[in-house]
């Protein structure tokens, strides 16, 4: 559990805590603050923004933070970052420095904010993420963006959200009114960071489907199985799916590593390209070397699928 600087000093005035150490943790909890609030370290050769309007839904205003180069002949390839966080938490800023790499290999990359469960229930995420797709194409120009290669990520509810768009490009009712009407929400790949595939196979295989899915289906699979299937990638999987690389540890216990095998196997199934990237031993949110093959997984997919 997380000690705030209340929750310290009241400790403190009980006399559980010696005056050194609440001084200790004050500036842990301090230093912990401002971390979370830093921002991404952004080299001369990237142009960086924050808080760019993308959409309004519902009275809320979504916005992007978008890294791009300050030089060279573009129009570049795109990529859009989806944070995860069960559906209901994370923000876009986790994804800041991951957007200024990208930049500085020739992308401009924007990282997204989304309607969060429970106040926003499926499919509110999947219409501000294809709004974010309408709206970058719509200001092409303005970032000097290719409207032709656009790729996507994210991980976990985030990686579930990418996926989705790379298979329903063609699913009107998954549109919503997010503006742009005008501008395709198809994405020319993915790269799917443990995301989820078929939401009817989570329960009793993740430590918190059980209360993250009713939340933002507004049920579980006994009452509302049905938005369960209509919420999974798998259910949509045709021919026309983008191409799509999977990254996925064998021992997560938040989305199981078979999700990204039924994925990876039905893309396959209807001719569309797929790849798979298991770490052995990883679990959910990789680090040190594993995050390390992650992200040169991602840079390579990306290079190979929107670089020409």
């Amino acid at each position: 559990m997380m000690l705030t600087m209340s929750m310290a000093a009241r400790v403190a005035s009980r006399g559980l805590f010696l005056r050194p150490l609440l001084g200790a943790i004050l500036m842990a909890v301090a230093s912990s603050a401002g971390a979370a609030l830093a921002a991404p370290t952004v080299p001369d050769t990237v142009s960086w923004e924050e808080g760019i309007e993308y959409s309004t839904s519902e009275g809320e205003s979504l916005k992007l933070n978008l890294a791009r180069p300050k030089s060279g002949e573009g129009p570049f390839p795109a990529v859009i970052c989806i944070h995860g966080g069960g559906f209901r938490a994370g923000t876009r800023d986790g994804y800041d420095q991951l957007c200024v790499r990208l930049a500085e290999r020739g992308y401009v990359a924007a990282t997204i904010s989304y309607r969060l469960a429970p106040k926003h229930r499926f499919p509110a995420a999947v219409h501000d993420t294809k709004a974010a797709v309408r709206w970058l194409r719509a200001h092409a120009a303005d970032y000097s963006v290719d409207p032709e290669r656009i790729g996507v990520t994210g991980g976990s509810a985030g990686g579930h959200l990418a996926q989705f768009l790379g298979v329903t490009a063609h699913v009107p009712r998954f549109e919503g009114e997010g503006g742009n009407p005008g501008q395709s929400s198809a994405v020319a790949c993915v790269v799917n960071v443990y995301g989820p595939s078929d939401f009817t196979k989570s329960y009793g295989k993740s430590v918190d489907a059980h209360e993250v899915l009713p939340l933002w289906f507004g049920g579980n699979l006994d009452t509302h199985r049905d938005l369960h299937i209509q919420g999974s990638p798998l259910a949509w999987v045709t021919p026309d799916a983008a191409p799509t690389l999977c990254i996925h540890g064998t021992d997560d216990a938040y989305v199981a590593h078979e999700q990204a095998e039924w994925l990876i196997d039905k893309l396959k199934g209807a001719t569309v390209e797929a790849e798979l990237l298991t770490l052995e031993g990883a679990g959910h949110g990789f680090k040190g070397a594993d995050a390390e093959k992650a992200d040169a997984a991602l840079f390579e997919f990306f290079d190979r699928r929107l670089k020409p």
